[in-house]
């Protein structure tokens, strides 16, 4: 349930209100807009929420159920775009950001050739993995802290944030200690207790959609870390899985505007992981940023036919550098900035 204040209700009317919340049992979280307040009751409680109860306090406008069951994510809830910093941008504002890098760290040295390179080309963020699940045990598993901290020298370097995944509940602290996002990854995106812990750790989080999971499946995924009192969420549209054959997912390019008109969080889409090809990944990241994305998140490599994993989705530097002066043009098209 949601409590609508009125414009130019007092401090303490909104005060009231969050006292009468916490003495019924339940959480208040509050939204501060422009002219108005937005309280929100969340959690459980012996006590029946009561509409009445609230809707004839001072200052109150009006009562309004949450007719969803991801309430936290909804925009019910929370009316207004949140929006995310990264690198003095904001993921969910105007401009498209682009996160970019290699699919898993593999050296030193060419962990910051490709940060320098990325920077030069116009990318917000530097992504890199420096734990990667696999499907086969037999390949390449990443380099582990030993590649955090290569990352970490890269942004010394570049400026650039680092972007990385968190697999286990118990790295969440160690890999927090390097990381400027946590990436929650499509394998992880139902670990509901790496959920709950990234969410704990206060930490910017990028959350991939699963590969077979609806969009109320990751609108219920990211609830968790709001639950956990963390609002800097990014939703992560990668593809999903369908009978297809000639792509290694299938985009879904529906999810943008739908998860942009049922949620306030910023969405972010992955070509690279989403075709699976890197001859169609400019198209796919194109198709999203025309479609209302927030950002892409796309692989770098300067070799691909060389790399320990993903090269055949990942961008050259030329290819990257051609994408984001297209991204530019189609930004423009539709009233935003890249």
């Amino acid at each position: 349930m949601i409590v609508v204040m009125k414009k130019g209700a007092s401090a303490q009317d909104i005060s009231n209100v969050v006292g009468r919340v916490e003495l019924d049992g339940y959480k208040a979280s509050l939204t501060e807009g422009e002219e108005r307040t937005i309280i929100g009751l969340v959690g459980e409680s012996p006590t029946p929420l009561r509409e009445d109860n609230y809707s004839s306090m001072s200052g109150v406008e009006r009562v309004m159920r949450v007719s969803v069951p991801y309430k936290l994510t909804s925009r019910e809830y929370h009316p207004m775009d949140t929006h995310v910093a990264l690198n003095g941008s904001q993921a969910g504002a105007n401009k498209v950001l682009v996160i970019a890098g290699p699919c898993s760290v593999e050296s030193r040295e060419q962990t910051i050739e490709i940060a320098c390179a990325v920077k030069e080309a116009g990318a917000t963020a530097l992504r890199g993995g420096a734990f990667k699940p696999r499907t086969s045990p037999y390949s390449f598993q990443g380099h582990g802290e030993t590649g955090l901290k290569w990352l970490a020298e890269a942004r010394e370097r570049t400026g650039l944030p680092i972007v990385t995944e968190v697999m286990d509940p118990g790295l969440v602290g160690m890999v927090a200690e390097y990381a400027d996002v946590l990436q929650v990854g499509a394998r992880n995106m139902q670990n509901f207790v790496l959920l709950s812990e990234v969410g704990r750790s206060q930490h910017t989080v990028l959350l991939k959609r699963g590969m077979a999971n609806t969009m109320e499946d990751l609108l219920m995924s990211a609830e968790y870390i709001l639950a956990q009192g963390n609002q800097r969420v990014m939703l992560c549209e990668r593809g999903i899985r369908t009978f297809e054959k000639y792509t290694r997912n299938t985009f879904d390019i529906n999810a943008i505007p739908v998860l942009k008109a049922r949620t306030h969080l910023p969405v972010i889409a992955d070509p690279s992981h989403a075709v699976g090809y890197s001859e169609h990944v400019t198209s796919i990241a194109l198709a999203a940023v025309a479609a209302g994305a927030d950002g892409l998140i796309v692989e770098v490599h300067p070799t691909p036919e060389r790399a320990l994993s993903d090269g055949r989705q990942s961008l050259n530097y030329d290819g990257f550098k051609q994408m984001m002066q297209r991204i530019q043009l189609v930004a423009q098209a539709v009233g935003r900035s890249a």
